[in-house]
This record gives C-alpha cells, sequence and structure tokens, in this order.
C-alpha cells in the first residue's frame, strides 16, 4: 500500500569524525534510521572538517543516508574528482559555473515515490558563485513534471538572505527548505505556505569546541588574525542537529516540521579500520 505521509530527516553539517560517528549511533540506536523514509544529511565538513573523501562517503551509505548535500568545503577533499560523477547519492551546489563536475540537483526513486533534492550555495558573505534564483526556479520547474517531493538545502551565511530565498522557494512549490553553514541550529522553524522552513539545522559533532572545530584554534585567529589550520574539535560529548519533516506524498505539501537536538557523552575511539581517510 503506498504511503500518503512520508518522515524524512535532515542532518545538520557533519563535522569529523565525532559527527560522523553521532550520526551512525543515532541512526542505529533503536533501528532508528528506520522511522524515516528518507535520510538527508550535509557531508560537506565530515573528513577531518573539510571536504568527503570516497572511504566517508561510503560509510555514510553503510549507515542508511540517501542523500548528502554540500557546500562550499566539498572540493578540499581532492579524491573528490575521482568519484563525484558517479555518486549516486551525493549532490554539490546547483549554481557552481557551467561545466562544473557532479550534479547540483537528483531525483531519487525509492519505488513508491520519488523525491527531488537540489543543492544551493549563498552569495552574501560567500565566495561568488552564478545567481541562484532564475537558476533554482527552473530546476523546481523541472522537478515537479516528475515528483510534487522537493528538498532544498541552502548553504550560505547570511540570515536575511536564507529567509528571503526561502520565501521565495516556499512561493514555487518547495516540499522542505534547509538552511545550512553556520552550524548553529535556529529556532524558527515552521510551516511557510506549505513548506518546512528552518534558518539552520545546526551541527552534528564535537560540542566542546566552537562549531565543531577546536576552541584553541578558534580563539588563537582570533586574538592575533593570523590563519591556522583548523583541527576538528575533540570531547566527551557530542551532539545531533537534525530536522523531522512530515510530507504529504500527492502534494508536496509540508504538514509538520520539528528541530532534534540530543547530546551523548563517551565519544568512542576509531578501530583501524575507521580511521580518517
Amino acid at each position: 500500500m503506498t504511503k500518503e505521509i512520508i518522515k524524512i530527516i535532515f542532518f545538520g553539517d557533519i563535522v569529523g569524525k565525532p559527527g560522523r560517528f553521532a550520526v551512525r549511533d543515532f541512526l542505529a540506536e533503536d533501528n532508528t534510521s528506520k522511522k524515516y523514509d528518507f535520510i538527508i544529511a550535509n557531508v560537506e565538513n565530515a573528513s577531518h572538517g573539510f571536504g568527503l573523501t570516497e572511504k566517508n562517503y561510503n560509510e555514510f551509505k553503510e549507515y542508511g543516508i540517501n542523500c548528502m548535500t554540500c557546500g562550499n568545503h566539498i572540493w578540499d577533499k581532492k579524491d573528490i574528482y575521482n568519484y563525484i560523477d558517479n555518486s549516486d547519492c551525493l549532490i554539490r551546489p546547483i549554481n557552481y559555473p557551467k561545466g562544473t563536475r557532479g550534479a547540483g540537483s537528483r531525483i531519487f526513486d525509492t519505488g513508491e515515490y520519488k523525491i527531488g533534492v537540489i543543492n544551493v550555495l549563498g552569495r552574501v558573505f560567500m565566495n561568488l558563485v552564478d545567481s541562484q534564483w532564475e537558476m533554482v526556479a527552473d530546476e523546481i520547474k523541472k522537478i515537479k513534471e516528475v515528483t510534487p517531493i522537493i528538498i532544498l538545502d541552502f548553504h550560505a551565511e547570511a540570515t536575511a538572505e536564507k529567509i528571503c530565498f526561502g520565501r521565495y522557494c516556499s512561493e514555487l512549490g518547495v516540499s522542505a527548505f534547509f538552511g545550512t553553514h553556520t552550524h548553529v541550529q535556529t529556532a524558527d522553524e515552521c510551516i511557510m505556505n506549505n513548506m518546512a522552513y528552518i534558518t539552520d539545522a545546526g551541527f552534528c559533532g564535537a560540542s566542546d569546541g566552537v562549531i565543531g572545530m577546536e576552541y584553541s584554534t578558534s580563539l588563537s585567529r582570533f586574538l592575533t588574525g593570523i590563519p591556522e589550520r583548523y583541527e576538528v574539535a575533540k570531547g566527551s560529548t557530542t551532539q545531533i542537529n537534525a530536522v523531522e519533516v512530515d510530507i504529504d506524498v500527492r502534494s508536496g505539501k509540508a504538514l509538520a516540521i520539528k528541530r532534534i537536538f540530543c547530546s551523548r557523552n563517551n565519544i568512542e575511539e576509531e578501530s583501524e579500520s575507521e580511521k580518517e581517510g
């Protein structure tokens, strides 16, 4: 029997090993992954804080993640070029210039229904990419010819740009809009013109630090203005920031949205087979 309502979960930016293990354990505990019909995660910071290795990409698939979105750091691990064109779960921002490797959107076929996912980069306080407005409107129109269910990850810095672009997308019939990049979960989740919206989904990773990175390095950069290499934070506590959304399959309209914020102690040490790729 075809479902009338599907439940999806979107994980905010996964930062390094602590974030990967936190998401792995969250999905595995009490078969939580079975609760969701579709699982999405932003993975641009997943491999030692910057980019995504093929090894970690494959691990996420094993965890049960159906779709991976990213952002401006996706190119930081050079082996991305070895697998991005053949990755069936990963999408990069659609508004990189024409000819950029990878896909900016995908339609996922679950057998019972199809889900369109679009990844977009903001332009305010970010490295300039192509304008997203008309480009995304055209992409939404194309996807709607196949499915009414459309999920959008807007990886952007400025709150105003996220809110404005979110309202714009709600008027075009997007089902759910998740802001990412700033790593701080906002408390403004709502249903906007039948679209589930949140300005930022937050991040998954070590709570002891600054948005997932070591406090000491962050402090030094602010005090001196001298760039230093960021390292992923370590500590005794990890956090999960995610968002649940219920969507009507026939109309693509969002029916409910719920923030998830949970933490756990005792970060598990990696085994030889789980060392950073």
